[in-house]
């Protein structure tokens, strides 16, 4: 058989995706937090773009989901869904399901854009999330100047803290140098994460010096800084408080039977009765296991909702967007009208014509996020009514295919939507991601459950129990089983471990030190 070349024409389909339809898939699973700088970064970029003027609630402002006195659609068969299934990797949408969740067409979104791949060997970034560098186009000269006000509200950090305790404690340059190597090997949570010897070796130092510094370190606030372990770290805040005595040393050096929760086993090890054992527990319990974390930590972030919704006057709920969590940008047609006449080179007609295409492909990616999120919430409202009127007991099981199903779109598009959202209800903010569970079977035909309502169950029944009733993991499986919940009990033992619940040994030995307490402080009255 020999070989030969020849030329051949052949027509076939292909999956071209923009790098504008890139760019709207990005922005549907950023949080209004990343969307926000990846607007700020677009505004300076592209000089057709403007910030409007009045933040709205975006083009599509509310939907009304069904009321509680519709019955809501039952959405199929429900597997015990792994939490992993969330990650779109898994899901393959088709090229007519992309088209018909982003309202566009693959093959032809701009006649004159490149394939993807043409884009990226040119060295476009038309999806980057990095503000542009200094100095480049679309700053000004306020940019410049220093910004004080960030100078003087800045946190001082835990090095320089440690590091300014040093300057003051010693004038030895040796001692200095071996202070300063250790107060940098200490981590955000302020533990000594070198050894003594391993930092001899290193600085080519007598270990005893490094161990008499290292005293002197362990002595600065706060307390309880430098240690190398949680044992030493609450020695040294109860020796400042000049509480370390024989029989508190034995309790420290045995946190594991602490952890355990055997409380005959360090009364025999300490010497003490029940009332002091109890005192010296709730000693180590005010220290602080973490002396490193009140400095140099990052401010809470409040969970801002993307998606309101609320009680209608007819007993349905309103579904609403936040409208301060979608930024609005403009395109500035007349702005480009005037340039584009008085340009005269290729490059700048070229470079105005891909800017204006970049400003309407951003508009429109916007208000299509807008409204695929308000679909999407209104949909997981309507599925879990329940839950709005009663609270996480009514909790349904849910997955990313029902919603698909019943709004007409691909998995995926469901799975981005809901990534890094949250919906603000009368029970507080929620993520998107809580009102999706895996299903618990019900016991002799009865419906199933949603985990996390079974979850909320155990802790009530453990909150509810008395110290002679202390539920095992046997009995919470035979109330829930009573209550028309099969489950397994090492499913039981999984979300009592999840929800930091000790096992029923543990409790019942907590109960039998809390309750000898008791009695001895009654008996000294």
């Amino acid at each position: 058989m020999s070989l030969v070349q020849r030329l051949e024409v052949r027509q076939g389909q292909a999956l071209v995706m923009t790098p504008q339809l890139l760019q709207a898939i990005k922005l549907l699973q950023l949080s209004h937090l990343d969307l926000a700088a990846y607007v700020e970064a677009e505004l300076e970029r592209n000089p057709l773009l403007e910030r409007a003027e009045s933040e709205g609630s975006g083009p599509a402002e509310s939907a009304e989901a069904s009321g509680p006195s519709d019955e809501a659609a039952s959405g199929g068969d429900f597997d015990a869904a792994d939490p992993d299934s969330w990650q779109p990797t898994e899901l393959n949408p088709s090229r007519g399901e992309i088209e018909a969740d982003f309202d566009t067409r693959l093959d032809n979104v701009f006649p004159d854009d490149a394939p993807i791949h043409a884009q990226e060997a040119s060295g476009g970034d038309m999806l980057s999330l990095t503000p542009p560098p200094y100095g480049s186009s679309g700053g000004s000269f306020d940019s410049d100047a220093p910004d004080f006000e960030a100078a003087l509200t800045a946190e001082i950090s835990l090095r320089d803290h440690l590091a300014s305790q040093l300057d003051l404690a010693t004038r030895n340059p040796s001692d200095r140098l071996i202070g300063g190597f250790l107060i940098d090997a200490v981590d955000e949570a302020g533990y000594l994460r070198e050894t003594v010897e391993g930092v001899a070796e290193r600085l080519g130092a007598d270990p005893a010096t490094v161990a008499r510094v290292l005293t002197l370190v362990q002595s600065f606030d706060p307390p309880g800084i430098a240690a190398r372990d949680l044992a030493e770290c609450l020695a040294i805040q109860l020796r400042e408080r000049d509480r370390f005595d024989p029989a508190m040393q034995a309790l420290v050096s045995r946190l594991d039977l602490v952890a355990k929760r055997d409380f005959g086993a360090l009364r025999r090890l300490c010497g003490v009765d029940d009332e002091d054992l109890v005192e010296m527990l709730g000693e180590i319990r005010r220290l602080d296991p973490k002396p490193g974390r009140a400095f140099g930590s990052s401010a809470v972030e409040v969970l801002i909702p993307d998606v309101f919704v609320r009680a209608a006057p007819d007993g349905s709920w309103l579904v609403e967007l936040n409208g301060e969590a979608l930024p609005r940008v403009l395109v500035n047609q007349s702005y480009y009208a005037r340039v584009v006449r008085g340009a005269s080179a290729d490059g700048d007609k070229a470079f105005l014509s891909e800017a204006l295409q970049n400003a309407n492909w951003l508009t429109r990616s916007l208000e299509q996020r807008a409204r695929t999120i308000l679909k999407v919430a209104t949909e997981i409202v309507r599925q879990q009514d329940g839950f709005f009127v009663h609270g996480v007991t009514h909790l349904r099981p849910l997955n990313l295919k029902t919603v698909a199903e019943a709004i007409g779109m691909h998995e995926s598009t469901v799975s981005r939507v809901t990534s890094n959202k949250a919906i603000g209800t009368s029970r507080g903010t929620l993520e998107m991601k809580y009102f999706f569970t895996a299903a618990i079977p019900g016991a002799a035909g009865m419906a199933a459950h949603s985990s996390e309502a079974v979850r909320h169950r155990i802790k009530q029944l453990v909150d509810g129990e008395t110290p002679d009733d202390v539920l095992s993991d046997d009995a919470l499986v035979q109330k829930l089983r009573s209550e028309g919940v099969d489950i397994a009990r090492r499913t039981v033992a999984k979300y009592r471990e999840s929800l930091r619940i000790p096992s029923s040994i543990e409790r019942r030995r907590e109960h039998y030190a809390h309750g000898s307490a008791h009695h001895g402080a009654l008996a000294l009255r």
